[in-house]
């Protein structure tokens, strides 16, 4: 039969798929491990200083500023995000670099953070 300017196009075959690619296709995705960013207490930040860094770096509102600064004073820790690792690191890094707190004559630096991972 001579060549056409239409042409009948081969059917596909279908090619099988691996079990575990299969799988792998339907299963969900895993969630990166959480960490949490920890600020410290120390007796050279007053809650002012406090509450504004917060609202600052992480978008607290002042209420939640002042419930936070609270619980820093009174337990000597509180966690302020929940986060992937490295946005925590980078949380971590802003709060050590916010600098002193202006109305103490005795504040030399920022506060201190530190991230730890969320219990599974």
């Amino acid at each position: 039969m001579p060549a056409s300017a239409s042409t009948v196009a081969e059917p596909e075959t279908a090619i099988p798929v691996p079990a575990a690619a299969a799988a792998a296709r339907t299963a969900k995705p895993k969630r990166q491990p959480r960490y949490h960013v920890v600020l410290w207490n120390d007796d050279d930040h007053t809650y002012d200083y406090v509450v504004a860094m917060l609202r600052t770096l992480f978008g607290h509102p002042a209420e939640r500023g002042v419930v936070l600064a609270r619980q820093v004073d009174k337990q000597g820790r509180a966690i302020v995000l929940t986060t992937t690792k490295e946005h925590a690191e980078l949380k971590r890094d802003q709060i050590h670099a916010f600098g002193a707190d202006r109305l103490l004559a005795r504040s030399q630096g920022s506060m201190t953070a530190t991230i730890e991972p969320e219990p599974a």
